[in-house]
């Protein structure tokens, strides 16, 4: 069978490529993609990437059209998410209570999930029902957040920054007031254009209590004059840069959760660290491979805890990525999130 899918690098050289699936061995699943989100690591493969073109997309929705002989997870006609990087199940530390550190994963082996087809293992599938494809592409992406909330351990009442106001930071933002958080404040970059105003919007549609511009505003002026003593926690989405204010406004004893990336060279960040270990700050990354969280992230979605379609507000085919991309990148377009229909 062959399919097209997206790849791309810098310059937004947007590639449509078609691939050859073969036939199912017997743990494989044919899988068609109904809907396929915009990443920011997508974002910066087309900005930033300046090596092969890489697969474009991984956070999927989509349709169980053949199973290989073994599979009895699923049937065709199963609606599914796919996982990008799936825990082996049988490493030391996946059989010790710890598949996040599971380093054995199954991958997508290559296949741009922005495609028409997929061949999968059946472990990287989760089952759902309730909810519509678009919707239920943001399952991945939200897992991602919930993780950062989650490793934030945000208490019952307390305060929060989250950098960033994409889809991630949006999301986080939204979480973390699900998880108790009395304050919640959002960054985003200056509201001079159609993308960081609709987001600042939602921001506020979701529960967001300040919103401070990046460039108009000193996140730190901002946050200390309301907590001069610092937050309880800050979740960072926005790119590794964005740890300077972090620890500007975290609270002693504090915890610094953050998932920003940037593959253009800011990605490195000059730290104190006598300040870190006499505050006693604590510093924890969220990286989200293996995928973790997906069964209650499709499940928020699906009771509505976290609105789905305030986030999509573009859907493209093929013929219009190149576009959809520029206007994330330029900030052209009221985008918050875009979703891939093939």
């Amino acid at each position: 069978m062959i399919s097209k899918g997206l790849f791309g690098k810098k310059y937004l050289d947007i590639q449509i490529r078609e691939s050859e699936i073969g036939p199912l061995d017997e743990d494989h699943v044919l899988v068609k993609v109904k809907a396929c989100g915009v990443c920011g690591t997508d974002i910066n493969f087309v900005r930033d990437w300046e090596d092969e073109a890489m697969p474009l997309g991984h956070e999927i929705a989509a349709e169980v059209m053949e199973i290989g002989k073994n599979v009895t997870s699923v049937k065709p006609g199963d609606k599914v998410i796919v996982e990008d990087c799936t825990m082996c199940g049988i490493c030391e530390n996946c059989k010790s209570g710890n598949p996040q550190f599971c380093r054995n994963m199954y991958d997508m082996e290559g296949q741009p999930g922005m495609g028409e087809y997929m061949s999968v293992r059946y472990n990287s599938l989760n089952k759902f029902d309730g909810l519509d494809y678009v919707s239920a592409s943001l399952t991945e992406p939200l897992a991602v957040s919930l993780t950062a909330v989650l490793n934030a351990d945000i208490p019952l009442g307390g305060t929060v920054a989250v950098l960033g106001n994409g889809p991630l930071g949006l999301m986080a933002a939204r979480l973390a007031k699900l998880k108790g958080a009395s304050f919640v404040a959002i960054t985003g970059l200056v509201a001079d254009n159609a993308r960081e105003k609709t987001r600042f919007d939602l921001a506020e549609k979701f529960g967001c209590d300040m919103k401070i511009e990046i460039g108009k505003q000193s996140v730190e002026d901002e946050i200390l004059t309301k907590f001069p003593n610092g937050l309880d926690r800050v979740i960072v989405t926005s790119p590794p840069q964005s740890m300077y204010d972090a620890l500007k406004i975290i609270r002693f004893g504090g915890i610094i959760t953050f998932l920003g990336l940037h593959f253009g060279g800011k990605n490195m960040v000059n730290m104190d660290i006598n300040d870190l270990i006499f505050r006693k700050i604590s510093l924890i990354p969220t990286f989200a491979e293996p995928a973790i969280n997906f069964p209650i992230s499709n499940r928020l979605l699906r009771d509505g805890l976290v609105d789905a379609k305030s986030l999509i507000n573009a859907q493209f085919g093929f013929d219009d990525a190149k576009k959809v991309m520029t206007s994330v990148v330029d900030g052209s377009g009221a985008i918050i999130k875009a979703v891939m229909v093939p």
